[in-house]
């Protein structure tokens, strides 16, 4: 175990009422305040966060695979609505009750719509995959991205084909090469990059059509509302992150009603790992104050 990630303590699927089922790995005490995690792009249930900071904060981590990826069953065309009603029978399933979301990267807008469905409790976004196909980012959007949502926007199925093509190792190789040497220090990590790599080649092992699907959802418009999330938000970016958000999630955060906003000196997409405990006792005291007032309601 490295700094960054560790081995997860637990590994399994559980069966959803359609007869598919989701894979799914936890770290942590498993008596322990319950925190799903929203993988980023392609990486699986298996690159979880917070080597030691889950054991220290008593947080029970469950990192979820999205449909299609690495042991959970493929489903063709579902939506964002339909993997928050996927979390939702997980909860139940593993007796989660309500937990406490983090969305990093691609799993942000999955994320988001489980806080909008009111599966989650409290809900933290950390280098989350923005809205990039809300108007008021088109001018900001390099040629090669603004390209990518309008072609999505234009031929979504054919958009999804052209992303299918992906694997493994191009994620790997665009991820090591859009990223700043803060980040790389910790992508280089021995440990990291073992637990990364294995991460991505499940996450491929049944095909890249999960990813593509996740990445059409993604890059188009996000057809629910955020105004309409009623717990506490976090939202947190790296300063050196330009792969994520045009603004830094400013625009993000001013959709969310409450949000918090914290953007965070000297390190790029790898806040999660370089800022695990700090982003845990943010999320875990959202959850807790939101609790006690739905108690004392």
């Amino acid at each position: 175990m490295s700094g960054y990630v560790g081995i997860p303590a637990r590994l399994g699927e559980s069966a959803l009422s359609d007869g598919r089922s989701l894979g799914w790995a936890e770290w942590g005490p498993s008596d322990g305040v319950p925190v799903l995690l929203c993988p980023g792009a392609a990486t699986s249930r298996w690159l979880g966060f917070g080597a030691g900071a889950v054991e220290a904060l008593g947080v029970r981590l469950v990192s979820v695979d999205r449909p299609g990826l690495g042991a959970s069953t493929p489903a063709p065309g579902r939506t964002f609505s339909d993997f928050a009603a996927d979390v939702r029978q997980l909860c139940a399933l593993r007796g989660l009750g309500r937990p406490a979301v983090v969305g990093n990267s691609q799993g942000a807008p999955f994320a988001l719509a489980c806080a909008v469905a009111g599966v989650a409790s409290a809900l933290a976004v950390v280098s989350g995959a923005d809205e990039v196909a809300a108007p008021q980012f088109a001018p900001a959007l390099d040629a090669g991205l603004r390209g990518l949502v309008e072609r999505t926007a234009r031929d979504p199925a054919g958009a999804e084909e052209f992303f299918a093509g992906f694997t493994a190792e191009a994620m790997w190789d665009m991820v090591m090469a859009g990223s700043p040497e803060c980040d790389l220090a910790v992508y280089r990590d021995p440990e990291f990059a073992a637990g990364y790599r294995r991460a991505l080649d499940e996450a491929f092992a049944q095909g890249a059509a999960g990813y593509a699907r996740d990445t059409v959802l993604a890059m188009g418009r996000w057809p629910f509302a955020l105004d309409a999330i009623r717990v506490p938000v976090d939202i947190w970016y790296g300063e050196r992150d330009t792969g994520h958000s045009p603004d830094n999630g400013a625009l993000l955060a001013a959709r969310v009603p409450g949000a918090r906003h914290h953007v965070v000196p000297e390190i790029g997409g790898a806040l999660l790992w370089t800022h695990a405990e700090d982003i845990l006792r943010a999320l875990l005291g959202k959850a807790a104050g939101a609790a006690a007032a739905r108690s004392a309601s």
